[in-house]
């Protein structure tokens, strides 16, 4: 029996597979499919991190707090630091907070590539979800210092305002600026060891770089368009202006800081998508 005659048509059939290319190339809705295991590395960070600690979680307390301390002795009573019309400790401690979340973040993120080499090196999935899950492990720490904060307000008799129901946006800032540093620094580390080395002196001087222990206001006006090129003065200023009333409150330097944050998470996402298919040969 003939079977039939197969077209031309049919035989001349080609699939051409091409390179994605402009904002296709990064193809960041695999992380959506990928939400599971972002959620499992998540919490996976956390439980390696107090994992046979004696003190546990309470270490996202200690750390802020300790440091809280020793800022109000040497800087507020000793040198004598202005802090406005609140309390130096309320001051200093509702600044750690959104560093202590930023610095955990970027330390935990640009050696997280280099800490989960055999992963890489073995299966595939998205490597942007290995520092965005050491960004994500941050906020449980940040919550659970963020109720000292309420006792220390409640203590000093610091009214809460509707100015709070700005804080989510603050926090989101900080988790960009996080998100964009530890892209930026996790995807060197695979090609250059140095940056595990330079990343806690990075972390000392952005410390200094930033209005923790002093208020923005001390910084020379003209000088403050330059200084809020850090991401974290906006964060900071925005912390204490929605949790304290502090000013400086939303403006030029909210936004400078801003889109500072959002190119850094931008940029970090395009140079460690073109780097990725490389991190399994060099890890």
């Amino acid at each position: 029996m003939a079977h039939p005659a197969i077209s031309s048509k049919e035989k001349e059939e080609v699939i051409i597979l091409k390179p994605t290319r402009g904002w296709a190339a990064l193809n960041l809705g695999e992380l959506w499919l990928y939400r599971e295991l972002i959620y499992f590395m998540t919490w996976r960070d956390l439980k390696v991190r107090y994992k046979q600690t004696v003190l546990g979680a309470a270490w996202a307390i200690l750390q802020p707090f300790l440091s809280m301390v020793v800022f109000s002795v040497f800087f507020g009573r000793w040198l004598g630091v202005p802090s406005g019309d609140v309390p130096y400790p309320v001051f200093s401690y509702t600044a750690l907070l959104p560093w202590g979340l930023f610095s955990k973040a970027i330390a935990d993120a640009g050696r997280s590539l280099v800490t989960n080499r055999a992963m890489i090196t073995k299966v595939y999935f998205p490597r942007l979800t290995i520092p965005l899950a050491s960004v994500l492990a941050g906020i449980v720490d940040f919550l659970i210092a963020f109720i000292v904060l309420l006792g220390m307000m409640w203590y000093y008799d610091i009214d809460i305002t509707s100015k709070v129901l700005t804080l989510p946006f603050f926090l989101l800032l900080a988790l960009i600026a996080s998100l964009g540093v530890g892209l930026w620094l996790s995807a060197m580390n695979v090609f250059y060891r140095d940056i595990g080395y330079i990343i806690p002196f990075l972390t000392q001087i952005w410390f200094y770089l930033s209005p923790i222990v002093y208020a923005t206001s001390t910084v020379p006006k003209k000088l403050q368009p330059i200084y809020a090129l850090n991401p974290m003065v906006g964060v900071i200023d925005g912390f204490r202006w929605a949790l304290l009333g502090q000013e400086p409150g939303p403006g030029p330097l909210l936004i400078i800081s801003s889109a500072v944050a959002v190119i850094l998470l931008v940029s970090g996402v395009i140079y460690f998508r073109r780097v990725e298919r490389t991190f399994a040969d060099m890890v």
